[in-house]
């Protein structure tokens, strides 16, 4: 998995992406705002350790940037440790907040314990999920509609779903479905998102071509609409 490791303090960046290649991940890095944003959008990093205080923008601004268009799992890594930047940093959306200087067996920890959370979410749904009038049941692939209907889906057209309605209201691009929804190494054309959003519409829709629930976001990717 690929961890980028976003702070202006290059012996920082080094000791911590030195623990990291350690034990086994693959690390970017960056060292400012808008080469964090740059990074997440071209390489699709499974993981984000943010520093709050950074040049041009800091920490948390860029975390609520990145709010904006994605959800990969970020962990505040910084010495800021006053418990209103600890209640901001998870307020805005961060998945865990770590002070410096830290163990690295317990930076470790948090790592795993963040990637593990998100991989068992997003890959095996133990719990039903419901947006509106629509309710995802993840044991046999169903989609309960509140007026009674019932709808059969694949496992890939209910990760699909899954993925969009866990992020109800935000755009996802076509790289973030790809990565999270057929894996992190697939490579295939961009087109096959379209492919499998055509085909749930026409399961889940009253009308395909005038959707009310799976929306194209023009030149941005698709969100789900409650």
């Amino acid at each position: 998995m690929h961890i980028l490791v976003a702070d202006d303090d290059l012996p920082s960046v080094k000791l911590t992406s030195f623990l990291l290649e350690e034990a086994g991940y693959r690390v970017l890095k960056a060292y400012d705002g808008p080469s964090i944003m740059q990074s997440i959008e071209q390489s699709l990093p499974d993981l984000v350790l943010l520093d709050v205080s950074m040049p041009k923008t800091n920490g948390f601004d860029v975390c609520r940037q990145i709010r904006r268009t994605s959800d990969v799992p970020i962990i505040f890594l910084t010495a800021r440790s006053q418990l209103q930047d600890r209640v901001t940093g998870l307020q805005i959306g961060a998945d865990d907040y770590l002070v410096k200087p830290f163990e690295p067996s317990e930076l470790l920890a948090r790592v795993e314990a963040v990637l593990r959370r998100r991989n068992s979410d997003m890959l095996n749904p133990s719990s039903r999920l419901s947006q509106g009038n629509i309710t995802l049941d993840p044991v046999e692939h169903k989609v309960l509609f509140s007026d009674g209907r019932i709808v059969e889906l694949t496992p890939l057209e209910f990760r699909l779903l899954y993925y969009l309605m866990k992020n109800s209201g935000r755009v996802l691009s076509t790289s973030q479905i790809l990565s999270k929804v057929w894996g992190y190494d697939y490579e295939g054309e961009s087109n096959l998102v379209a492919v499998y959003v055509r085909r749930l519409r026409s399961k889940i829709e009253s009308e395909a071509d005038a959707p009310k629930h799976v929306i194209t976001v023009r030149n941005l990717g698709y969100k789900f609409e409650a």
